[in-house]
């Protein structure tokens, strides 16, 4: 069974840190480009970020994270990461991942960026 399982969320204060992790199991992690994503209170679902699947492991941002976020992977541990610094209010949303294809996703995880 293909499963992601989102963590790391919670509140935190503008400026503040925090880093989700996505737990994947019954598929070949190592295979995939996976990507983080989220949903603003009343928006869309919005693409934040992608890491493939090459030695170089290459990444990509939407610009409004570019500088502050970082995606990463461990393929030992089928796990995928998202460290989030200098975090603003704007950033509140529930955050999910997925792999390419976008045909799994997870519970998400809530992230709520307030004073």
């Amino acid at each position: 069974q293909v499963q992601l399982v989102e963590s790391g969320g919670g509140l935190v204060q503008p400026g503040g840190s925090l880093r989700l992790t996505c737990a994947a199991s019954g598929f070949t992690f190592s295979d995939y480009v996976m990507k983080w994503y989220r949903r603003a209170p009343g928006k869309e679902r919005d693409w934040v970020a992608s890491i493939f699947t090459t030695a170089d492991t290459p990444t990509i941002y939407t610009d409004s994270v570019k500088g502050r976020f970082t995606i990463s992977r461990d393929n030992a541990k089928n796990t995928l990461y998202l460290q989030m610094n200098s975090l603003k209010p704007e950033d509140t949303a529930l955050y999910y991942c997925t792999r390419a294809g976008n045909d799994v996703w997870g519970q998400g995880t809530q992230v709520t960026v307030s004073s």
